[in-house]
């Protein structure tokens, strides 16, 4: 059974996270501190981190970032009282796989747990590939790198998925709930803009013309 790390301070919050995951099946392990939920994460079998933003020691931003810096791909769910866009998108793109405002449902965190678990799990037909090329982009799947007409550019962890999951399908249009779906795991209610903000980002570093808007459905890469 997966094994889910819960950095809470707040014991009262932390418990009935605890107590939901539990009746789950899932094995739980809390800690209050970001050095506690570092070494937890880098010492043990940790198979998902419900991670809150406001953490002592060390905040949850810090621990994600030293995370992914350290490779470490173990899927972490932001939880924060914040929760502007800004905040969302400064969570995704240092690589949280997902993103909770307070207060929240525990089932709502329950459904974003099994559907990170579950991607986790479930590779797809990307994943077999070594590189994915597309309208002068190439993918290093391994390496995680990108090159524009054979220049590098720097992507981030969000924008490398993002990217990947359009050019798979180089020529289609896939829709914004698509992409929520197949980047972030999870479906976000109809007010969300973030797929439409990380598209932005991908043509500022990609180039502008190989992403196109198909208005009231979604994108498409031009092969």
């Amino acid at each position: 059974m997966p094994h889910i790390l819960i950095a809470e301070d707040e014991e009262g919050i932390a418990r009935v996270i605890q107590r939901g995951l539990r009746s789950e099946g899932y094995r739980t392990t809390v800690v209050g501190d970001g050095l506690a939920a570092l070494a937890a994460v880098t010492d043990g079998d940790v198979d998902l981190v419900v991670l809150d933003v406001g953490l002592p020691r060390m905040d949850g931003f810090t621990v994600l970032r030293m995370l992914r810096t350290m490779k470490d791909p173990v899927p972490i769910i932001m939880c924060t009282a914040r929760d502007s866009v800004e905040d969302t998108v400064s969570g995704l793109e240092e690589g949280a796989d997902d993103y909770l405002a307070k207060p929240f449902r525990v089932e709502e965190l329950l459904a974003r747990v099994r559907a990170r678990l579950r991607q986790r799990s479930t590779a797809s037909p990307a994943h077999e590939l070594t590189s994915v090329t597309a309208g002068g982009v190439t993918l290093d799947l391994a390496a995680h790198s990108a090159t524009v007409d054979g220049t590098p550019v720097d992507l981030s962890a969000r924008e490398f998925m993002l990217a990947r999951e359009l050019m798979g399908h180089a020529g289609q249009v896939l829709s914004r709930d698509q992409l929520l779906d197949r980047v972030w795991g999870y479906e976000v209610t109809g007010s969300s803009n973030v797929v439409d903000v990380y598209v932005r980002y991908l043509r500022a570093k990609l180039g502008a013309e190989r992403i196109s808007t198909v208005r009231g459905i979604g994108y498409r890469f031009e092969a």
